[in-house]
């Protein structure tokens, strides 16, 4: 990767709606440090400060937007930050703008399109907002932030994305049936350092979604998000 044309670079810049005046900071936020291990010869460091920056930036940015837009209180508004920042909705934002072609990754971490490869891709736009706030200051930084990120938060305030999955079925299921959910082990498998619970949710008698998980927490959060699908919610 790279080989990477100038070209490609300017239609990433586009995409970002940000012309940088460093491009090498621009192709630094792309270097995964797998890269580096496989390239020790080029001519860019990895990304990691880049993200560590832009995190800080990215959360200030929306921190004030909170701040000014909402007169909710200081939990409310931590969760929704929380909903917007999360390595989830970061990695479908930076696919959407094309990221992944751009990535300067390791034979192996190309091949992975798991839960690695979002979590490198939400790092990854982190890396972007840091280069843009060095190469182009605070303005079109936040600019960029709240074109590409905050847009989001419409959504996230109206499906309660920013409650999690357990806390969501309840409110709603209360809501709407007057019935609180409970939650029974259905099954355990595997030796004592490595099991697996199914978890069953339910509405009274009625099994409304399963999930399984390595602790009970873990599958009952999976069993929330299946019900939630289940019923339309």
């Amino acid at each position: 990767m790279s080989s990477l044309l100038e070209k490609d670079f300017s239609k990433l810049e586009k995409k970002l709606s940000v012309k940088f005046k460093n491009k090498d900071l621009l192709v630094q936020a792309l270097v995964h440090r797998s890269y580096l291990n496989e390239h020790p010869e080029f001519h860019l460091g990895h990304n990691e400060r880049l993200e560590f920056l832009g995190d800080a930036v990215l959360e200030l940015v929306i921190t004030e937007h909170l701040y000014n837009n909402f007169p909710n209180p200081e939990g409310e508004l931590t969760n929704w930050r929380a909903a917007l920042v999360n390595a989830r909705i970061l990695s479908v934002i930076a696919e959407s703008l094309g990221l992944n072609e751009y990535l300067y990754l390791s034979k192996g971490e190309s091949k992975d399109m798991g839960k690695a490869r979002q979590y490198i891709l939400a790092n990854t736009i982190e890396a972007v907002i840091g280069a843009i706030y060095l190469d182009r200051g605070t303005k079109i930084t936040a600019k960029f932030i709240h074109k590409f990120i905050t847009v989001h938060l419409t959504e996230i305030l109206e499906k309660k994305l920013y409650m999690d999955p357990k806390s969501k079925f309840q409110e709603i299921s209360q809501e709407r049936l007057g019935l609180t959910p409970t939650y029974r082990v259905l099954e355990e498998a595997g030796p004592d350092h490595a099991k697996v619970f199914k978890v069953g949710i339910y509405l009274g008698e009625d099994l409304i979604g399963e999930g399984a998980g390595s602790s009970k927490q873990e599958a009952q959060i999976e069993a929330a998000e299946a019900a939630i699908k289940n019923k339309g919610w």
